[in-house]
């Protein structure tokens, strides 16, 4: 039964074995949250550097048509021009992704990144040096851009379980648009639950957009959500934790 779920979960997320003990040392109050970042970085950061294609190089080790295949959700969430960053912009991939596939349905979407890793960043800017400018190195949690911007897309596994709910409000409050979209996935999530969506609703967000596709491994689905600004819940009675 356990090999089983293991199976599943590196489906969902090749570098379970590795990560899985960093969030159970974070859940016990062994290591902190600047621990935890360092902890994960040591672990993607050569993995992508190291990469022989360039969608490896951003997360993904599938074919470029397989990048198209998962990724593409994304395009659901971004219908109109405007701004589009990518949190936790790795290569540079998936910004020039939705900047081509947008104006490919002729829409003006301009890319921006943020990401946590320096040498990552570098790796972006020399990529697409016409944006060089526009890629900040920095960890978005707690990060106040010069600009706000229509479409940002993020994962919530860019940051320890417990403060998914504070990462969330602080992208909302300081990097969203006032008209803009918070874009989260693409996410791995088993075949028929929806923990991003039912997370977001836990927190006080009742409206949200969702589409799904079939991952390779039948009891795996790919998912993106999100959510508009405007649908933004109430802030709580008090801050989330930490």
């Amino acid at each position: 039964m356990f090999d089983a779920r293991r199976e599943r979960e590196l489906a969902k997320e090749r570098g379970y074995d590795l990560i899985r003990p960093i969030d159970e040392a974070y859940a016990c109050g062994e290591i902190t949250q600047f621990e935890w970042h360092r902890r994960v970085q040591a672990v993607i950061e050569p993995a992508y550097l190291s990469a022989t294609t360039e969608q490896q190089g951003s997360g993904h080790s599938g074919t470029e048509q397989e990048w198209h295949a998962s990724r593409s959700l994304i395009m659901h969430a971004v219908d109109r021009p405007g701004t589009f960053l990518d949190v936790g912009c790795a290569n540079g991939l998936l910004m020039a992704s939705v900047e081509r596939w947008s104006r490919h349905r002729s829409l003006a979407v301009e890319p921006y990144g943020v990401e946590i890793s320096p040498a990552l960043a570098d790796r972006a800017r020399a990529r697409y040096p016409q944006w060089h400018d526009r890629i900040w190195t920095a960890n978005a949690d707690g990060w106040y851009p010069p600009m706000r911007f229509d479409f940002v897309r993020t994962g919530l596994e860019y940051v320890p379980r417990q403060r998914r709910e504070g990462f969330v409000r602080h992208l909302f409050d300081h990097v969203v648009a006032p008209d803009g979209r918070l874009i989260i996935g693409k996410t791995n999530e088993n075949r028929g639950e929806s923990e991003v969506a039912d997370g977001l609703r836990s927190w006080g967000w009742t409206e949200m957009r969702e589409v799904r596709r079939a991952q390779a491994h039948p009891d795996v689905e790919m998912s993106v959500v999100w959510v508009s600004q405007s649908r933004q819940p109430p802030p709580p009675a008090c801050d989330a934790a930490d």
